[in-house]
């Protein structure tokens, strides 16, 4: 009940959810950046895989790459609603962006200002959240996906540091990336409390990318093996307890799934764009398609779905502004918002007909950018466990 209470609370004093004055502002700061600084080049990034490092640095001028940061670490200051509008405008422009945008908030970033003690914090977060250095983080591995407890990557204790070997994949920044949080094991394998977090920077002996994986969709967002060969990693990089890393993981996706919800509605919300759009202008018939049923009720069937994962994601923030508990809600935002946004992106490609088919209109980005939102960050599937495992307590 105080869940509700809170969310019930907020919404009688007045704070509903439409933007308020910061939202708005932030809203009009990123479309105007990114109608200049990436929607000219989002074709070409995508066609070929370019992952541009230096538009990173300008979000971060913008304080982009570090919203949930307090000022005292050079970052935003800013609480979930900014940061949720912040992504859903980026990624309405191009996913992979988004992505990207999100991976470096909400994972490492994020991770560091969480469970870092007070000399990490200085040392990491300044350079994260102005966008000098990128982050990466590092959970999955090629054999545990879903059953990451099941990690293959080990930290063995030598004393004063650690030695890690192993490897991580499909990490997002795996080469680009200035600094990983990387989770490995330091105890039997299935253990919950035998897992460790290491802040491990770019040059360390022993740390390095692997292969870049060739995508489907969001091209333009880095994603590459990282690879440990008797990596040493002094102890002042354990983040917090040694054999928490894999309790600080479940917490750090909670506030990730809010992430993977919003960048799913902005891809939902550049195909209705798009799609209301499309249908004014193409005649068929001699009247705009628009006029004809068939369309107007899939965009009010579009609508009325992104509106509906728009209410569950901005619960979820609210309840991650008060720290309320929100494992439940932000598996609901990002399960029904990630499934939307194939949704839209489909009926928008059916909407566009066979010019939906072609890189001529970014409807077809968005389709191939949106299945990634239903598998990254914990899939449909976990969703559904995690949000009956609550129901079921």
């Amino acid at each position: 009940m105080a869940e509700e209470t809170i969310f019930e609370q907020e919404v009688h004093s007045g704070m509903n959810f439409d933007y308020n004055e910061n939202q708005r502002m932030i809203a009009d700061m990123v479309n105007n950046f990114a109608s200049r600084e990436i929607e000219p080049y989002r074709r070409e990034w995508d066609d070929q895989q370019i992952f541009p490092v230096e538009l990173f640095r300008k979000m971060g001028e913008l304080g982009l790459m570090g919203v949930l940061v307090p000022q005292e670490y050079g970052g935003s200051g800013f609480g979930y609603f900014e940061y949720v509008t912040a992504l859903i405008e980026v990624s309405k422009f191009d996913g992979a962006i988004g992505l990207s945008m999100a991976a470096h908030n909400s994972l490492c970033t994020n991770h560091i200002l969480m469970f870092g003690n007070e000399e990490q914090k200085k040392k990491y977060l300044p350079k994260l959240a102005t966008g000098e250095w990128l982050g990466a983080w590092g959970l999955t591995e090629p054999n545990t996906g879903s059953d990451a407890g099941n990690m293959k990557t080990v930290a063995r204790d030598m004393g004063d540091h650690y030695v890690l070997n192993g490897s991580k994949n499909f990490i997002t920044h795996g080469k680009s990336g200035n600094v990983a949080v990387v989770i490995a094991r330091t105890g039997e394998p299935g253990d919950s409390h035998a897992m460790t977090a290491f802040v491990i920077e770019k040059g360390t002996a022993g740390f390095s990318a692997g292969r870049k994986e060739d995508k489907l969709g969001m091209r333009a967002s880095e994603t590459t093996e990282l690879i440990f060969q008797d990596c040493k990693v002094p102890k002042e990089n354990v983040l917090g307890k040694v054999g928490d890393g894999f309790i600080q993981a479940l917490k750090i996706l909670d506030g990730g799934r809010i992430s993977i919800a919003a960048l799913s509605l902005g891809i939902a919300k550049g195909a209705l764009e798009s799609s209301i759009a499309y249908s004014k202008e193409r005649q068929q018939f001699g009247q705009p398609i628009s006029q004809f049923q068939g369309i107007a009720f899939k965009l009010a069937d579009m609508a009325t779905k992104l509106e509906a994962a728009t209410l569950l994601t901005f619960q979820a923030a609210a309840l991650k502004n008060n720290n309320k508990p929100v494992s439940k809600e932000s598996a609901m935002a990002k399960y029904y918002a990630s499934e939307v946004a194939v949704e839209l992106s489909t009926e928008a490609v059916q909407i566009f007909g066979g010019y939906g088919y072609t890189k001529d209109y970014p409807v077809e980005k968005h389709y191939r950018d949106s299945k990634l939102c239903t598998i990254g960050e914990g899939t449909s599937e976990i969703q559904k466990l995690v949000i009956s495992r609550q129901l079921l307590k």
